[in-house]
């Protein structure tokens, strides 16, 4: 399952947001876009846990929740078109 993570601040590092969502199972992937010409944080990513049964709860807890000072969107990823 991926999730969605949104409005992230531009200093979040992948090891950050795995801390994050550890709690809520075993996270197997975290990405965060960077601008090709910058090498800066696009301010969102993506975190795979391996447990789908979590998916609903983890986006209902974190989805609002301030981190970082900024207020997170969380939601299940949309595929790509």
């Amino acid at each position: 399952m991926t999730i969605y993570v949104g409005n992230l601040a531009y200093s979040v590092q992948p090891n950050d947001l795995k801390e994050v969502f550890a709690e809520y199972g075993t996270v197997t992937r975290v990405s965060i876009p960077t601008d090709r010409e910058t090498g800066r944080s696009r301010g969102f990513g993506f975190v795979d846990l391996d447990n789908d049964d979590q998916e609903d709860k983890v986006i209902e807890t974190l989805d609002g929740a301030e981190w970082m000072e900024r207020e997170l969107r969380v939601s299940k990823a949309k595929p790509k078109s």
